[in-house]
């Protein structure tokens, strides 16, 4: 029995589905999960010593890599001042600035811990400010596992075929509707029939959580000028996609201005931290300022303050997305011809460094389409590259995300096990 079996086992006695996220107990591609030991660049050590080209990225907040000594000379500079004070410190003032800079939409911001307290706030931020109580998602879209918002959720939710969440009372989602993702004349049609009752549309500008499925041409603008016909916020969750398809997040990419945004992933540089802000008066309604209640012990935490800034300050380098771009195409360029010429069916997105390659002939624009693929074929390709020593998500619904660190010699590695799989057939 290798040493990840026997954490495994130890840890199923203790852990419910021996995991602290659902996900990664391999259930929906087979197998056993490996156990991490260390990890360093692009690459990832196992408890039983076998290496791996990472593409997981601890789920896109590695950008820069894993361990850069940059990032842990700021946060070991940052904690030996002391690692929570509960109390305001100059590193929070330093990033608020450093995002507000970036993001130039969150006018005001409240730190938080993670995405999902970022999008549960967000969400009653807006419904305190309109008064309003409906919100509107859309099908297949994730924004953590807040009660309203697993409704039709992707992710997780999709890889273990759950419809929504045993445990949320019917009343918590009664007021979220759904609709699906590129469909502005469906938004359109959901507005109108709920005039004056939707606090929110959030949705993820790039949604990755049912795989990556790029925005159709007008889709986000179209949503903002719905919002401000019908009075209702917009709020984009960027969790996934700040900082991470440019410097400025999705916004920045599509010149879309959000009333409000989340932020998380790369924003704490691989430490727990994330963001929700947008406009300075619908911000003013959070405590201490307003009758909104949010608080957090470790919001704005010294730690993931300090290691969040540095993995910024790397990324605001000359040829930053250049590089992440060019590496990434050489990627998916690859593995696709290489799919091709062994006569498998796939579709890839991809926008800058995320990707997900569906196995389908399809082209996968919302959901349902994304609902179509092999799953079993695509945990057979899983497999097979972690045999190969590639480290994917494991789950036909989630992105994959390339870093800085993936060089030639992981791009190569990765093309190399890619051939070799596809040749022993999936």
């Amino acid at each position: 029995m290798s040493r990840s079996e026997e954490l495994f086992a130890r840890a199923q006695k203790l852990l419910p589905g021996g995991v602290n996220s659902p996900v990664r107990a391999y259930r929906a591609v087979g197998g056993k999960p490996v156990f991490v030991a260390r990890a360093k660049g692009a690459r990832v050590w196992d408890v039983d010593g076998r290496e791996y080209v990472d593409y997981v990225g601890s789920w896109g907040p590695m950008i820069v890599g894993h361990a850069h000594d940059e990032v842990l000379a700021a946060v070991h500079e940052a904690a030996a001042r002391g690692t929570s004070f509960g109390a305001p410190t100059e590193l929070e003032v330093d990033f608020a600035e450093t995002v507000n800079a970036a993001v130039p939409s969150l006018h005001m911001m409240r730190c938080v811990s993670s995405g999902t307290e970022a999008t549960m706030s967000a969400l009653r931020v807006a419904r305190g400010f309109t008064g309003r109580a409906k919100v509107i998602k859309i099908d297949g879209g994730y924004h953590g596992h807040a009660d309203c918002l697993l409704a039709d959720a992707g992710s997780g939710v999709a890889t273990f075929g759950i419809p929504g969440s045993a445990g949320v009372p019917a009343g918590a989602a009664r007021d979220t509707l759904t609709v699906a993702w590129n469909d502005l004349e469906a938004m359109r049609a959901l507005l109108v029939a709920n005039p004056g009752e939707v606090a929110c549309i959030i949705v993820e500008p790039i949604p990755g959580n049912m795989g990556v499925v790029p925005p159709a041409p007008g889709y986000l603008a179209g949503l903002g000028a719905l919002c401000a016909e019908h009075g209702a916020i917009l709020i984009i969750d960027e969790v996934m996609t700040g900082f991470r398809v440019a410097y400025g997040g999705a916004q920045a990419l599509y010149g879309l201005v959000p009333d409000m945004t989340c932020l998380g992933k790369v924003v704490g540089g691989g430490l727990p931290a994330a963001v929700y802000g947008g406009r300075a008066d619908i911000m003013a309604k959070i405590a201490p300022l307003g009758p909104v209640y949010q608080a957090g012990t470790l919001s704005g935490n010294p730690l993931a303050m300090a290691a969040g800034l540095k993995t910024l300050e790397l990324l605001r380098r000359p040829g930053t997305y250049q590089q992440l771009e060019a590496t990434s195409a050489r990627l998916c360029d690859g593995l696709g011809a290489i799919l091709r010429e062994g006569g498998i069916e796939h579709t890839t997105n991809r926008v800058g460094s995320m990707w997900t390659t569906f196995f389908q002939p399809g082209a996968v624009t919302d959901y349902a389409s994304a609902k179509r693929s092999d799953t079993a074929r695509f945990g057979r390709f899983f497999r097979g590259m972690l045999e190969h020593g590639v480290l994917l998500a494991p789950s036909q619904y989630e992105a994959g995300f390339v870093g800085l660190a993936h060089g030639d010699a992981e791009i190569t590695r990765t093309l190399e096990a890619a051939r070799a799989v596809v040749k022993a057939g999936i």
